[in-house]
């Protein structure tokens, strides 16, 4: 009993928990006026439809753009140091929102607020790497994916709530520039181990920004991120007008979050084993399970089934493949990993959205649904006939 509960005291330190709380309160910031926004441009500066997509797709794009930056920096830099630099800049630009007298200032505000938010995301994904013991890695990878989960499901709730009960937007900038800055404080008390520096003074290079031996491992992830983009883009309208469901996107993103949360807490046994392998293909067979489901159910019970489906099945690829492109990089790799991975799914969501826009206007939802379902599939055949040997390949050629 008392070896089992040393083992936990490893697991849970004070500093990871803090790294936890710093990824939850940045995560709960964004989600918290991010669903809210097209509202804000509409009301505030009376911005038509396209203005309004245009105005929010900068943001994905700066933050896609600033990963390779951030996870070159973060492995050559003091880890903590780039950290809070992120962290701070995040905090200073939900707190323009305030000031945005017109919709010029606050597209060139948000759009340029997405490069620190995805400079945090590589960095902190790193710093997670460094506070946590070396054999309990694995797991405290998948754990971390908890902190950003619970933030995904609560926080819209609270800020549709808060802005429905007050009808001021300020009030919801307010909150979530004190709850970053909360964010930002706790970051400060982090405690990181130095991390192993690059061997003598590396050219910049490709190799420097993107991790190439893992070249596969983000190649497949991309497919499952255009999978996710266009569902969660495309999902509200085609449950309403193909199958007469309203009102019950929120109801079904709370469920796949709790498949998310679910995943993380049943399957942490083989990510603590080492068998990321078994992980990831569990994950991708539910997931392939739960866009087939969506795609030939027309009842409710298909349709909300089918979220739990992803979340299980996104919750368990998501931490084994993180773990897939750390067991390919060398210790002074880590934030070129991290930010491989994450600038891989970002790729595949904005593919999703602007591949399922195009499929939309000239096959109908149906179609594009289904394609869906049909590209996930080959993400598994992917998985089974080539990541998974390149995988074990690369990491027994890695000292």
């Amino acid at each position: 009993m008392l070896e089992q509960q040393q083992i936990q005291d490893q697991l849970w330190t004070s500093d990871y928990l803090k790294i936890l709380m710093t990824n939850f309160t940045a995560s709960f910031a964004f989600y918290l006026v991010t669903p809210l926004l097209p509202i804000f441009l509409s009301s505030t500066f009376s911005a038509p439809k396209d203005t309004i997509g245009l105005a929010l797709s900068g943001y994905a794009v700066t933050a896609i753009l600033s990963r390779p930056v951030a996870g070159w920096m973060v492995d050559t830099l003091p880890r903590q140091r780039v950290l809070l630099a992120c962290i701070f800049f995040n905090v200073l630009f939900f707190g323009s929102y305030i000031f945005a007298g017109s919709l010029t200032f606050f597209v060139i505000m948000r759009t340029i607020h997405g490069s620190p938010f995805g400079a945090f995301t590589v960095a902190n994904n790193t710093a997670v790497i460094d506070v946590l013991k070396p054999d309990r890695r694995n797991e405290g990878i998948g754990f971390y994916g908890l902190s950003n989960n619970i933030a995904m499901a609560v926080a819209p709730t609270v800020g549709i709530y808060t802005y429905t009960a007050l009808q001021d937007f300020d009030v919801l900038f307010l909150m979530a520039l004190l709850i970053a800055a909360v964010g930002f404080a706790i970051a400060c008390t982090v405690r990181m181990r130095p991390h192993a520096p690059p061997p003598q003074q590396r050219k910049i290079c490709l190799g420097n920004f993107v991790l190439l031996k893992g070249w596969l491992i983000g190649g497949n992830m991309i497919f499952f991120g255009c999978c996710y983009g266009a569902l969660s883009n495309y999902l509200a309208i085609y449950g309403k007008e193909s199958l007469g469901i309203t009102g019950g996107t929120g109801i079904y993103f709370l469920l796949l979050a709790m498949g998310l949360v679910l995943s993380r807490l049943v399957g942490n046994r083989h990510l603590r084993q080492g068998k990321f392998i078994r992980h990831a293909l569990w994950g991708i067979l539910a997931s392939t399970c739960g866009y087939t489901i969506f795609v030939v159910s027309s009842g409710s019970l298909g349709y909300y089934g089918s979220a739990l489906l992803i979340g299980l099945g996104n919750g368990h690829l998501w931490p084994a493949f993180q773990n897939m492109m750390l067991g390919v990089a060398q210790n002074y790799e880590h934030g070129t990993a991290m930010s491989t991975i994450l600038s891989s799914w970002s790729l595949g969501i904005g593919c999703g959205i602007f591949g399922g826009g195009f499929l939309v206007e000239y096959c109908g939802y149906a179609f594009m649904f289904q394609t869906v379902a049909i590209l996930h599939a080959v993400g598994l055949l992917l998985f089974v006939t080539a990541t998974r040997p390149f995988f074990h390949r690369q990491s027994r050629a890695h000292p």
